[in-house]
């Protein structure tokens, strides 16, 4: 991408080069991000980072000039007819993060590349990501399991006033395939692209594709 673009690649508080600090909250990240982010810019958030990124252009509209989100849901939570994740198994990602800081870790992981036919590669290659930063915060993590758990931003897609990509893998046991449809009435003035071979990280399994769909994005 960086031969197309100027990439601004960014750890949020609490991960990576940042793990010293922390933010409890989606503003509280965006005030973090605001400190150093450029205006105008096309924002790209995965999952908790779509949240992320879909607050800011809400609520920092000046900051986004177009907005995507991968494997991301404004509402990750699964509640009554809304699919996502089931409560109780985010509930026991809590407890176990609390027990077991780096087996949990290694579990989530795992869940990323769930389903996806490279799933051992992707693995392998997000614990190699991983390692080579400083290990995550486990206050900021817990932070966001709170904020996977119980924002919900479903009512407020209708206000974003910038041009909307959604990616999806259609094998993410994280976020539902069938939420990509429940969001076209959401957010029809959005587009979605749906990755085949892809679970909770098409950025890695299918890379190419990937790329190509942000390039056809962003330069229209």
């Amino acid at each position: 991408m960086s031969d197309h673009f100027r990439v601004h690649v960014v750890d949020l508080p609490g991960y990576g080069h940042s793990a010293e600090q922390h933010a409890a909250s989606l503003e509280e990240i965006a005030q973090a991000l605001l400190e150093h982010a450029p205006r105008n810019a096309i924002w790209v958030g995965w999952s908790l980072g779509g949240l992320v990124a879909t607050h800011m252009a809400l609520h920092h509209s000046d900051y986004v000039s177009k907005l995507v989100t991968v494997a991301s849901s404004p509402k990750f939570a699964a509640q009554g007819n809304w699919r996502g994740i089931q409560p109780d198994v985010l509930t026991a990602f809590t407890d176990q993060l609390v027990a077991d800081f780096q087996l949990t870790i290694e579990r989530f992981m795992a869940l990323q590349a769930m389903g996806s036919p490279s799933a051992r590669q992707d693995v392998k290659v997000l614990k190699q990501a991983v390692l080579s930063r400083p290990m995550p915060n486990p206050q900021s993590l817990l932070a966001g399991l709170t904020m996977l758990a119980e924002v919900d931003l479903r009512d407020d897609l209708q206000h974003i006033s910038v041009p909307m990509l959604r990616l999806y893998g259609r094998l993410d046991g994280l976020v539902p395939a069938k939420v990509a449809r429940d969001l076209n009435h959401l957010a029809p003035y959005s587009e979605a692209f749906m990755f085949d071979q892809s679970s909770h990280a098409p950025f890695m399994t299918e890379a190419e594709a990937f790329c190509q769909q942000l390039i056809e994005f962003a330069t229209r």
